[in-house]
């Protein structure tokens, strides 16, 4: 009889560890325009984004790049800073914006927009897609793991803003 042989563990030797979390809750409904490159506007609009984060790293001590316990709470609330609000492309060099006391004014060639102030986030981007919204994300999550878990070794951070149902920009950078 041929003899079984038990399974032993060897780790690799390159090694490379990642985790992704995309929940239903990692989500803002925003409103938003683009400005498309023969420069012409589309109407103000909003949609019901989803974000998702992978992220690849070291392993700590426990064997995690990064504690999921601890890091969903983070991702929902950079979610939540985007959350009903208005997103202006502050970069843009095609648009104008000031702020006329309570209000933002947003001038377009001969259009004019004024919106609450409290309902506008000024974003330094030259365009709203879902790619740079995705860089915008990845840079605000990379600040607050930096800032929230020090000692963790993060590498690369991935983003995906989906705008609607497969419909998506991805944004992936060094940590």
């Amino acid at each position: 009889l041929a003899r079984k042989q038990a399974f032993r563990y060897r780790p690799a030797m390159s090694r490379r560890f990642s985790i992704e979390v995309a929940k239903d809750y990692f989500n803002f409904a925003s409103a938003h325009f683009l400005i498309f490159a023969d420069g012409k506007r589309e109407r103000l609009h909003g949609h019901n984004y989803q974000v998702s984060v992978a992220m690849e790293g070291e392993l700590d001590r426990a064997g995690v790049v990064l504690d999921f316990i601890s890091f969903k709470p983070l991702v929902k609330r950079v979610c939540d800073d985007l959350d009903h609000r208005t997103l202006i492309q502050n970069a843009s060099p095609i648009l104008k914006i000031s702020r006329k006391g309570k209000a933002i004014e947003i001038l377009y060639k001969k259009q004019k927009l004024l919106l609450p102030r409290s309902d506008v986030i000024l974003l330094p981007l030259m365009n709203t897609s879902t790619e740079l919204l995705a860089e915008y994300v990845a840079q605000a999550i990379r600040a607050r793991v930096r800032q929230e878990f020090p000692k963790t070794a993060i590498r690369w951070i991935e983003v995906a803003v989906e705008e609607t149902r497969g419909q998506k920009g991805t944004f992936r950078g060094e940590f």
